[in-house]
C-alpha cells in the first residue's frame, strides 16, 4: 500500500526539557493534538525543523517511536535519512523502520550542497535506502541556489525507482517550478507532489497534492483549508488564508536565516499553548530579545490562539 500523503504533513519539532533533555511529555502532546486534526496524513519526524542531526542516534529513535505512540499509531511517521554516505543512510533508515517509521525523507549528501554530486549518485542513494529498509521514500528537491538541487532527469531517475511514491520540492526557483512539476506529473501521473515553501506557500498550491511543511507544527487547521482551496482552484480562498497568515508567516518564516524559522516555530508553540518554552540545541541560538512579543503579536493577529490538547 502507497502511503497517502495527500493533505497536511506536519514536520513537529523535537522538544526540549529547559536543561537541554528531549522532552517525550512534550512530544506526546504535540503528536497528538496534530494527528487529531483531519487532514493531517502524517508527521515527518527528524528534519531540520525537528533539529534531527543534533540529537544522538538513541534519541532519533526514541523520538521516532515517541511520536508514534503520540497518535497511537494512526498516522504513519516518516524519519529524516540524513547520514552522508549510502551505507550508513541505509543502515539509518533500517533503523528507523525498526523503531516503527513507515516512510524516509531522504536528505541529499551534505558534500553535494557544497561540491555538487557526480551524475547518477543520487539514484544509487535512493536504491541503497529501499533496499536496505523497504520505507518508502521520498523524493527531496533541495533549494536551487544550493549544488545539491536535483536536474530534471535526476528527479525522473530517481521518480520511476521502487519505493519513490512522494516527491518533496523546495526549489524556491518558480521558473523550474513550473517546468519541472508539470514533467513529473506528465511522467508519473500517480507520483505525490509536496511543496515545502514555508515563506511562500500561495504560489505553489495550485499545483501540489499537498504540503510537507515545519509551517504545519503551528496552524495545522489554516494549512489544510489551504491545501483544499487550491485543490478545489479557489484563489479567493487560499488568498485570503495567505494574507491572514501573512503577519505569522514574516515573523516565523522572513527572517535572516531559515534556520531562525525553527527556533520561531518554538515560539509559535509556546503561543498555541503546546510548548511552556522555546529551548533549541546549539549551534541554533535563541532569537533576538523582543522576538518572542513580535512572534505573539502576529498569532493574535492571525487569531491562532491557545488550543486544547486531546486527553
Amino acid at each position: 500500500m502507497v502511503l497517502d500523503l495527500r493533505g497536511l504533513n506536519p514536520a513537529p519539532v523535537t522538544p526540549f526539557t529547559p536543561d537541554g533533555d528531549v522532552d517525550y511529555a512534550a512530544i506526546q502532546r504535540l503528536g497528538s493534538w496534530l494527528g487529531s486534526i483531519e487532514g493531517v496524513k502524517s508527521l515527518v519526524v527528524l528534519g531540520h525543523a525537528g533539529e534531527g542531526t543534533f540529537l544522538t542516534e538513541t534519541e532519533q529513535l526514541d523520538v521516532i517511536r515517541a511520536f508514534r505512540d503520540s497518535v497511537e499509531d494512526r498516522l504513519p511517521i516518516i524519519a529524516g535519512i540524513t547520514k552522508e554516505g549510502n551505507r550508513t543512510a541505509a543502515l539509518e533508515a533500517k533503523d528507523a523502520a525498526d523503531a516503527g517509521a513507515k516512510g524516509a525523507l531522504v536528505y541529499p549528501s551534505h558534500g553535494w550542497l557544497r561540491f555538487g554530486f557526480q551524475p547518477g549518485a543520487p539514484q544509487t542513494r535512493y536504491r541503497a535506502i529501499w533496499e536496505e529498509s523497504g520505507l518508502e521514500e521520498i523524493l527531496f528537491q533541495y533549494p536551487d541556489n544550493t549544488k545539491a538541487s536535483y536536474d530534471l532527469d535526476t528527479q525522473l531517475e530517481i521518480a520511476g525507482q521502487e519505493g519513490v511514491n512522494h516527491t518533496k520540492n523546495g526549489v524556491r526557483n518558480m521558473r523550474r517550478w513550473y517546468t519541472e512539476i508539470p514533467a513529473l506529473r506528465a511522467a508519473y501521473p500517480e507520483l505525490q507532489v509536496l511543496s515545502c515553501h514555508d515563506e511562500y506557500l500561495l504560489p505553489t498550491m495550485f499545483d501540489v497534492d499537498g504540503l510537507l511543511v515545519g509551517y504545519g507544527n503551528i496552524a495545522p487547521e489554516l494549512l489544510v483549508d489551504l491545501i483544499e482551496a487550491g485543490k478545489a482552484r479557489d484563489y479567493p480562498a487560499a488568498h485570503a488564508i495567505h494574507e491572514r497568515l501573512l503577519p505569522v508567516t514574516k515573523a516565523v518564516y522572513h527572517r535572516g536565516s531559515h534556520m531562525e524559522g525553527t527556533v520561531a516555530l518554538k515560539w509559535g508553540l509556546v503561543n498555541r499553548g503546546i510548548l511552556d518554552h522555546a529551548t533549541v540545541r546549539e549551534p541554533l541560538l535563541p532569537l533576538p530579545a523582543g522576538a518572542d512579543a513580535e512572534i505573539a503579536a502576529a498569532f493574535s493577529s492571525a487569531d491562532l490562539g491557545s488550543v486544547v490538547v486531546p486527553a
